[in-house]
């Protein structure tokens, strides 16, 4: 009966039934047979719901969320180009940085893809990227800066397998660095011939200054998020409210980008739908994942793992593969919400430090946004810029592999992500 039951809800996720709906089904089931009461799936609700970290996710979000639909994208490209225009392949390296930028406030690769797209392959176009470059180039970027603060899923992560967000945030800043220099690498290798013969357009002084004060107010965002927290003035909730108090002021009242009454309740609807939906799979995932951890799932896995896997170093490698695989086939919140419980346990087994292990994960799930069969940014490319899915996977493979060959760099040099933290 326990097995017709569970194939039951299986088949009808395979058929399209919401992810929340399956794993809040799952958990009452499975407590059911091992007859512990339900009231266990409400406790875990009741647990994340008093969780105070939990307001950042929101907050956030909707900062974000203002900030895309400003024209502060304009404005800080603008700005970042002025800078860096004397060196080679300029606009993509400023590319990488803005998209980076965005959705790591925003947590969400699809808005960096729509709201950036439209600016960013003009400009490359015209410096005579390639079509394909272009596309892959902006696909790849859309889920660039989700190991910068205040992305959602390191937020997430640190709720899920109870890491402190302060060390996350700081973790994920050399790591996505390396990943953006690797992309402006292999940016390098490919830019037009035009610009390694050509001597490229610099701005004057009065020029950089005029585009940097454009951009006065949201080039310092990244710099308060990390001053008020690790300064010591802020909890990461009370640095989620100021920021998000900030971005208001400055693109509702003082830029006036964003219309109270025609903008503002339409950003409100699409930045709380996401969080809406994160939450409800947050909320049935929890039950679902205690039921693993009561049934010691885990430390059966590790068993398992163990007869087969000596050392951390073959750990590391055997969990990069399962979570690359987990990445194409799961969305990044899920995964977070699904898997990290189940691996957080094992890995301490292998002495992989907490912090490390998040930085990893994360890297992991954030090249899922790029692998088929599901990869998202894809997907949200392919009706961008009306091309086909298997054109977007022959695109973005090289980016694929750059990112591929940065997680191995992450993933064996964790002083990479310890450093700061430390």
């Amino acid at each position: 009966m326990e097995a017709l039951s569970v194939g039951l809800v299986l088949f009808l996720a395979g058929i399209g039934l919401p992810l929340f709906l399956v794993m809040g089904i799952l958990a009452l089931l499975l407590f059911y047979f091992a007859e512990v009461e339900s009231a266990a799936v409400i406790i875990e609700l009741y647990r994340l719901a008093s969780a105070p970290t939990i307001l950042t996710i929101p907050l956030f979000t909707l900062a974000g969320y203002i900030i895309s639909e400003s024209k502060a994208p304009q404005r800080i490209f603008k700005a970042v180009e002025s800078v860096t225009s004397f060196i080679p392949s300029s606009v993509a390296l400023v590319s990488l940085i803005v998209c980076a930028f965005f959705t790591a406030f925003t947590g969400a690769s699809g808005i960096t893809i729509i709201a950036l797209g439209g600016i960013i392959y003009p400009i490359l176009q015209k410096e005579k990227y390639s079509d394909d470059f272009s596309v892959g180039l902006i696909t790849t970027s859309g889920s660039l800066g989700l190991l910068f603060p205040p992305s959602l899923p390191l937020i997430l992560y640190g709720i899920i397998g109870n890491v402190d967000i302060d060390k996350l945030f700081l973790a994920g800043i050399i790591p996505g660095i390396i990943l953006i220099l690797l992309l402006y690498g292999y940016s390098i290798l490919r830019r037009p011939v035009q610009d390694k013969t050509i001597e490229k357009k610099t701005y004057t002084l009065t020029e950089i200054k005029a585009a940097l004060w454009s951009a006065r107010y949201e080039l310092p965002l990244p710099f308060i998020v990390l001053t008020a927290i690790y300064g010591g003035f802020t909890t990461v909730t009370e640095t989620a409210t100021l920021i998000l108090v900030y971005v208001f002021l400055v693109e509702v009242v003082i830029l006036k980008d964003v219309s109270l009454k025609l903008h503002f309740p339409k950003i409100i609807k699409e930045s709380m739908s996401l969080i809406g939906s994160i939450l409800m799979i947050l909320c049935c995932a929890l039950g679902f994942t205690n039921y693993l951890i009561d049934e010691e799932i885990p430390q059966k896995i590790f068993i398992l793992v163990e007869s087969v896997v000596e050392s951390k170093w073959q750990f590391l490698i055997v969990l990069n593969i399962f979570l690359l695989i987990i990445g194409a086939l799961m969305d990044i919140f899920s995964a977070i919400i699904v898997v990290v419980p189940i691996i957080i346990p094992l890995a301490e087994q292998y002495g992989i430090d907490p912090i490390h292990l998040a930085i990893i994960f994360l890297t992991n799930l954030e090249i899922g946004f790029l692998t088929p069969p599901v990869g998202i940014n894809l997907f949200i490319s392919s009706f961008r810029f009306n091309r086909s899915i298997v054109d977007l996977y022959k695109v973005s493979f090289p980016f694929l592999i750059t990112l591929i060959i940065g997680l191995l760099i992450i993933t064996f040099f964790e002083d990479l992500s310890l450093f700061l933290v430390r």
